[in-house]
Formats: structure tokens, C-alpha cells, sequence
């Protein structure tokens, strides 16, 4: 990201500073999950969209450490409710300091987030969040009620990504240009570049949990189907698939003992599943392309097409 380094480095800067604490176990795990990295995404989706939409101060920076505060904490609260032992290569937060710990430091980041979107005094950029942070709960809540149900359809499965990644996606961008005091037409476009880039992104990493290498992907292959969650690859695979291929793709969704995830791999592959899930991705990026065209071109504008493109032929 050469155009945004150095903004991208105050970031870094500013997320190390905001997250001390008088606790010495909320530093500690904090540190922990900074130490664990990650893609940053939608901070550099942040950076990229204000600069893109040209936005010369520099809230977007607090802007971008606030939608990555947020993100982590909603990692914290997912790997406590999936029972999730791994991410990005290394244990999780809670696996090491336990449930508890990992639920309040998430609460912790959610907090110091608003607390932040206080000193960017914006109304709009407030709406925005709040919001958000709601719609991203829903999405908790509906994943949760949709574990093991093998019946689930393809709009269904829509919905909980929407509100579960791509909302975040979206507010990402579209603070970008709010702050820009960008024209209704600009913040649309760039508000549903967003949204198609996070559903993109979604879709590739429910496929990613069937085919990629642990090594690269950094969790436990197959860890959402131990979870009863069913995503797009099952929903396709279950479609397209004879009696047989059905049944016993229903009875590992709803059987959390199953040890038949080699055989449902095999499954989507035959029915051509991870191929459609990898088209419609394709489709949400073509989308996004399409929205991101009413954005003047800029070498900012640029990166986050390049972003978009990217999102569909990673491997982690």
C-alpha cells in the first residue's frame, strides 16, 4: 500500500496508544492480539476510500483504528462463541486467557471505540457506527439461531454474511467519503463498493474453510462445519448433489461428533460447489468494480480496485 504507508503507520501508532489500560490483563491480551497481526483490511479500505474521495485532514486515521477496534472485538466474541482454539496461525485469545477474559476485553475495544468516535465529533460518522455495531450483533444472533439447520437457503445465507462482514466492509468505505464531504452519488458508490468487497470476502473464506492449507488460512480446516454453520459451498453442494450426498451433508451439519469432513470436501468438489461459490464472488467483485467507476481515478482509487480483484484469488 505505498500510496497510504504513512498514514497507515500512524494507524499502527495510534491503535498501540489507545488500547493501554490501567489493567494489566487487558494489556496483556491486547498486546497478544496486536502481536497476532492480521490483513488490516478495513482500516486500509478506510484510508484508501477518504483519500480516494479527497479528504486532506486526519480523522480518517482515527476512523481507521476505530473499524479495526471494532473488528477485533467482534473476533473476540466469535471465538468465544464458536469455541474457536485458533486463528491467524497461533491460539486464540481465549484459548490462553479464557472465555472471560477474551468476552470483557472485547467489550473493552467495543468501548474505547466509541469513545473515539466521540473526538471525531460527526454525527453522521456516529449513526454510522452505531449502527453498524448493532446490524453486526443481529448477524451473531442469526448465525447462531441458522447452526445446524441443514435447510438454510442461499438468500439466508446472504443475510448473516451482510451483517456479519459486509456492514463492516461498507461502514468502512463510506465513512471514507463522509468525511470527505463527498456528494450523495460518491458515497453511494463507494458505500456499495464496500458491501460487495465484504461479501466477496466472505464468500472466499467459507470455501477457504473446505479447500486451503491450515498453514495458510491460520485456523483449523473445517472448523465452521464442526460449528453447524452452513455456508454457501454446503448450501450449493446439498442442491446439486444425488440423495445420498445430501443425507450425509445433513447429517454432519446437525451431528457435531461427525468425522466425515474429508468425505464432504470430496462432495463439493464433485458437485462443482467451491466453482459456483468462486462465480458469485466474482459477480459481488464485478459489482463493486461497476460502483467504484463514479469515484474520479486516482492512484487511490486504483488500490482499491486492485484490493477488490485480489479478494477473490487469495488463499488466506
Amino acid at each position: 500500500m505505498n500510496t497510504i504507508t504513512e498514514n497507515f503507520t500512524q494507524v499502527d501508532d495510534l491503535i498501540k496508544s489507545a488500547l493501554k489500560s490501567d489493567m494489566v490483563l487487558i494489556n496483556q491480551l491486547v498486546k497478544y492480539i496486536i502481536m497476532a497481526g492480521g490483513k488490516r483490511l478495513r482500516p486500509k479500505l478506510v484510508l484508501l476510500a477518504a483519500k480516494a474521495c479527497g479528504y486532506q485532514g486526519s480523522k480518517h486515521i482515527k476512523l481507521a483504528a476505530i473499524i479495526e477496534f471494532i473488528h477485533t472485538a467482534t473476533l473476540l466474541h466469535d471465538d468465544v462463541v464458536d469455541e474457536s482454539s485458533l486463528r491467524r496461525g497461533q491460539d486464540t485469545a481465549n484459548e490462553i486467557f479464557g472465555n472471560q477474559a477474551a468476552v470483557l476485553t472485547g467489550d473493552f475495544l467495543y468501548s474505547r471505540s466509541f469513545q473515539m468516535m466521540v473526538d471525531i465529533d460527526n454525527m453522521q460518522v456516529m449513526q454510522i457506527l452505531s449502527d453498524t455495531t448493532n446490524v453486526i450483533s443481529e448477524g451473531e444472533v442469526l448465525q447462531l439461531m441458522n447452526t445446524h439447520k441443514p435447510d438454510i437457503s442461499e438468500a439466508e445465507y446472504f443475510e448473516v454474511i451482510y451483517r456479519k462482514t459486509a456492514r463492516l466492509f461498507e461502514s468502512a468505505t463510506e465513512l471514507g467519503a463522509v468525511i470527505a464531504d463527498s456528494t450523495a452519488t460518491i458515497r453511494q458508490a463507494v458505500k456499495h463498493y464496500g458491501k460487495h468487497v465484504g461479501t466477496a470476502f466472505q464468500i472466499i473464506d467459507d470455501v477457504l474453510d473446505f479447500k486451503a492449507d491450515k498453514a495458510d488460512i491460520g485456523k483449523n480446516i473445517g472448523d465452521d462445519l464442526a460449528e453447524g454453520k452452513v455456508t454457501l459451498p454446503l448450501i450449493q453442494a446439498m442442491k446439486m448433489g444425488n440423495n445420498s450426498q445430501k443425507e450425509l451433508i445433513t447429517q454432519v451439519i446437525t451431528d457435531t461428533e461427525s468425522d466425515k469432513l474429508d468425505k464432504v470436501i470430496d462432495i463439493i468438489i464433485e458437485t462443482k460447489a467451491d466453482q459456483y461459490c468462486l462465480q458469485k464472488a466474482k459477480e459481488q467483485i464485478d459489482l463493486a468494480l461497476t460502483a467504484i467507476e463514479l469515484v474520479p481515478p486516482s492512484e487511490y482509487r486504483k488500490e482499491m480496485i486492485a484490493i477488490a480483484k485480489d479478494s477473490v484469488n487469495r488463499t488466506n
